[in-house]
């Protein structure tokens, strides 16, 4: 009996692929010297999609693929499938939600520790010899007893507010509604009152047409120049342009950022900041995530092969 046949569009960790190859036959977009004739000579056979959150599916891998019912995303972000694209050809696309989450907000949480007490540039200090020659290192800023404001409250804002409640932080939030479930923090709708509100701003909302740049030179504003932000989410949330320019003038303290517009290359300014963190788009990066969102990618994939109910749709 043949296997099904899956394009895959980027590499996976070696405990996917083993098991990829075994129920599946993967046809890896990512090795081909020539895009176009690749898809031509494969395209009809593939009935499945296995990609990443940050690479999707675009339009013209779609139409590619007449034969496509289901993208599978390995990750929590869809923003980079066409949805248009997949809702006009009836394709069904699934994410790895709630096995990255915590892993995720416990980045974003590590990551105001770390900018808020200096710890980079502290051990700098250390082996520079700095602490021996000049003395103690620079007063910071304190976390507890801080006003946190969590713009999007889905899964992993929630589980960020979790964390922050441990360190006594005042919190609110902002999102399209109120949300039962956080009963004891503030709801704030409008994101600029709640920057206004905040000495931290994180930014966990899933991207979106709607949600691109909605965290303007407004909001930035908003949050002043004692404020920090920090962005476990996407890029594309974030006007990236406002916020080196507030970074450079100083018109908020700093910025704790693992996405970025055109990553892996970056910004060159940001390279010249030392009041922004750097990470490179690990939030979800632990073994112990990795193997789980694995994991999911693949059932949903065997669901549907099967013809069982889809375990995390998103459409």
């Amino acid at each position: 009996m043949s296997k099904p046949d899956v394009l895959q569009m980027k590499p996976y960790p070696a405990w996917d692929e083993t098991p990829l190859n075994e129920a599946f036959t993967m046809h890896r977009l990512f090795e081909a010297e020539d895009r176009d004739t690749f898809l031509e000579n494969v395209g009809r056979k593939i009935t499945a999609i296995a990609t990443r959150g940050e690479t999707g599916a675009d339009r013209s891998i779609i139409e590619a693929c007449p034969n496509l019912k289901l993208i599978s995303v390995y990750g929590v972000g869809y923003d980079a499938v066409d949805f248009e694209a997949c809702r006009e050809y009836g394709i069904k696309v699934t994410n790895t939600p709630d096995v990255l989450t915590k892993d995720v907000a416990d980045l974003g949480v590590a990551m105001m520790l770390c900018q808020s007490r200096g710890m980079i540039s502290a051990e700098q200090w250390v082996k520079s010899g700095s602490w021996a020659s000049k003395g103690l290192y620079p007063l910071m800023n304190r976390v507890h007893e801080a006003k946190a404001g969590i713009l999007g409250l889905g899964r992993i804002g929630y589980e960020v507010g979790k964390r922050l409640a441990g360190f006594d932080m005042d919190i609110a939030y902002s999102d399209v509604s109120e949300k039962p479930y956080a009963p004891d923090w503030t709801f704030i709708q409008d994101p600029v009152d709640l920057a206004a509100r905040s000495d931290f701003l994180f930014v966990t909302l899933a991207a979106s047409a709607e949600t691109q740049h909605i965290v303007n030179a407004k909001v930035l504003k908003a949050l002043g120049p004692d404020g920090m932000v920090i962005n476990i989410s996407r890029a594309s949330n974030i006007d990236e342009a406002a916020l080196l320019d507030a970074l450079e003038l100083k018109t908020i303290r700093s910025a704790a950022l693992d996405v970025f517009e055109g990553e892996p290359k970056l910004n060159p300014r940001f390279l010249d900041l030392d009041n922004v963190l750097l990470q490179p788009h690990h939030a979800s990066g632990t073994f112990e995530t990795r193997k789980a969102m694995g994991k999911l990618m693949r059932d949903n994939l065997t669901a549907f092969f099967e013809g069982k109910e889809l375990l995390t749709p998103v459409l």
